[in-house]
């Protein structure tokens, strides 16, 4: 049996090989820097997502290398010939789905560390030869600091250096000035049946409205993105701010920093939002919070998801598999108005 490749002490170069998604890099980026603070000399190369690299741009001590899903077999050509003739002490292969496993078969690393058996779907574990330690029904940023763990990292508390250019912190500035207190909306999941009601998101922004917030509705440049916001600004009795469409990632970053709450369902802006410090409201019907919601932000969550589970699995959510998701395009009407307010109040008196 061959002997396994041991673990440097104090690894000289690292490569982190998560692509996406947006939340999911964000919670990446939490343990990339404790392993920074860690291994302050180790050189750090991540190979990410071309979308996820344009909001991770200019952090600090971390070579990126995009890799770009949209080409097929010409994106690992190009990532591979990016990393040819380089040799890695450490992968952290911190993505499970094959398209990442396909991609590290370029990447030259003496210890290529997975997850844990029970978590190394896909066949992750047949492309690594190292694993972190299992872990009980872990948040998803919790399973990425298991990487940093094995790396030595004993602080794990999660904190975050995204830089944000001075043009995106100008444009933030000039939508939200010191003197206007306001609130986001970032309506729109990647996926519609996560999409709470557009009539519902409008009674919302009114009452913020009333209470003397401006809101803003944020998102992506997708058709979906701007139907959805033109169907609360269509069903508001009060002015909203309509920015969809209209920023960059960085600028969008820029622009959670400076708000007061963040309303959203299951997306990446939520998650960037913790990044800033930024009070989170969740919306979440079909995948568990405790798992992949805004990481420390269960206080504001508004989640219907185990009630729902529940009922489609005739068991317990403690007998069930840790990230068993509920399914049905209806789930998030479960949600009710006075529910949310609450919890965006909860969020503010912070």
């Amino acid at each position: 049996m061959p002997q396994l490749p041991t673990l440097p002490e104090s690894p000289r170069s690292i490569v982190v090989l998560r692509l996406s998604a947006i939340g999911d890099v964000c919670h990446a980026v939490a343990a990339v820097q404790a392993i920074q603070r860690r291994h302050p000399d180790a050189e750090l190369t991540w190979v990410v997502g071309k979308v996820e690299a344009s909001l991770l741009a200019g952090l600090p001590g971390v070579e990126l290398v995009p890799f770009d899903k949209s080409k097929g077999v010409q994106g690992y050509r190009e990532l591979w010939q990016r990393l040819r003739g380089r040799q890695f002490d450490v992968l952290l292969h911190m993505q499970v789905a094959l398209r990442a496993s396909v991609a590290s078969l370029g990447i030259r690393a003496k210890v290529k560390l997975g997850f844990d058996k029970s978590r190394a779907k896909e066949g992750q574990w047949l492309f690594t030869n190292q694993r972190i330690a299992a872990q009980h029904e872990p948040h998803v940023l919790e399973g990425f600091m298991g990487f940093a763990r094995h790396l030595g990292v004993t602080d794990t508390q999660p904190r975050w250096q995204i830089p944000v250019g001075e043009d995106d912190q100008a444009f933030a500035l000039t939508q939200i000035p010191d003197d206007r207190p306001t609130a986001i909306i970032c309506a729109s999941a990647s996926k519609a049946e996560r999409n709470w009601l557009p009539e519902r998101y409008a009674e919302v922004a009114d009452q913020l409205v009333t209470q003397g917030y401006q809101v803003l509705l944020c998102g992506g440049p997708a058709q979906h993105e701007h139907e959805l916001a033109r169907a609360i600004e269509a069903q508001a009795r009060q002015p909203l701010l309509n920015l969809v469409g209209q920023t960059s990632l960085k600028s969008l970053l820029a622009l959670l920093r400076r708000a007061k709450v963040v309303l959203a369902p299951d997306t990446g802006p939520a998650h960037m939002a913790v990044t800033q410090g930024t009070p989170v409201v969740a919306l979440m019907a079909h995948s568990n919070p405790s798992r992949t919601g805004p990481y420390g932000q269960g206080d504001t969550t508004v989640s219907c998801y185990q009630q729902h589970v529940e009922n489609q699995q005739g068991k317990p959510l403690s007998q069930l598999r840790w990230g068993t998701r509920a399914k049905g395009p209806e789930l998030m009407a479960s949600i009710d108005t006075a529910s949310v307010m609450a919890a965006i109040n909860r969020a503010l008196s912070r």
